[in-house]
């Protein structure tokens, strides 16, 4: 007789997998573990009180999120500064997104315009830094800077190249956390108001120019050169 296997085992699984998961992506982005740092499966699995199945299963997930690394015979560990993608999304995003920012600025309608001004206040209102979330950006704060950029773009009205958006962003957020903190002199809510006023004044070779500037002093400032020398920018 075939013995089955009950319902509640691997959603109860799945669940564990899930929560060790968000915890650890969370503590990635919070700081717990900085560049370079290595992700001891055994270790985490004491830690979370859970199987190394389990961990090893969210650590692949968090691989997937371009978080961490899987190192041959090494086991895991969080990328580091120096490593060679950050600066090849920066090169991609500065390559695509000033072109659909110029198309959003061209294409945009009034309700696109005021998406971008409500975009802007909530992101200006948002305090970027939380005590209890540690020492890089807080979570509110990067929603609220994800969805700014977000509908800068969205008056394009091309859902591939948004989505195409969605994709670097998510990929980019961790260098972009390590980059403010390396750089905190850095006049970020000063790059964002041009960004809204060059938009808004449908300027778009401006809103493009502003917005490759931006782009390629978040790639420095990771790089260490805070001149933003660092590539071409559209």
């Amino acid at each position: 007789m075939t013995q089955t296997v009950p319902n509640s085992v691997l959603p109860g699984k799945q669940m564990l997998s899930e929560q060790v998961y968000t915890r650890l992506r969370e503590a990635i982005m919070r700081g717990d573990y900085g560049p370079g740092d290595a992700l001891k499966p055994q270790d985490l699995a004491k830690e979370q009180g859970v199987s190394l199945a389990v961990v090893r299963e969210a650590l692949v997930r968090v691989v997937g999120d371009g978080l961490a690394d899987r190192l041959p015979n090494r086991g895991f560990a969080v990328p580091a500064f120096s490593d060679r993608r950050w600066q090849e999304i920066a090169e991609a995003r500065r390559t695509v997104e000033p072109v659909v920012l110029r198309m959003s600025v061209e294409r945009g309608d009034i309700d696109w315009e005021a998406r971008v001004r409500a975009a802007h206040h909530r992101l200006a209102r948002t305090p970027a830094f939380v005590p209890e979330e540690g020492e890089y950006y807080s979570a509110a704060w990067s929603e609220a800077h994800r969805v700014f950029h977000r509908t800068l773009l969205e008056g394009c009205g091309n859902p591939v190249l948004l989505e195409t958006f969605d994709r670097m962003s998510t990929a980019s957020e961790l260098a972009r956390r390590w980059s403010a903190q390396r750089t905190p002199e850095r006049d970020g809510v000063g790059e964002h108001r041009r960004l809204e006023e060059a938009a808004l004044a449908r300027d778009a070779d401006a809103a493009a120019e502003v917005l490759a500037r931006h782009l390629t002093l978040t790639a420095a400032g990771l790089a260490g050169d805070t001149h933003g020398d660092l590539g071409t920018e559209a």
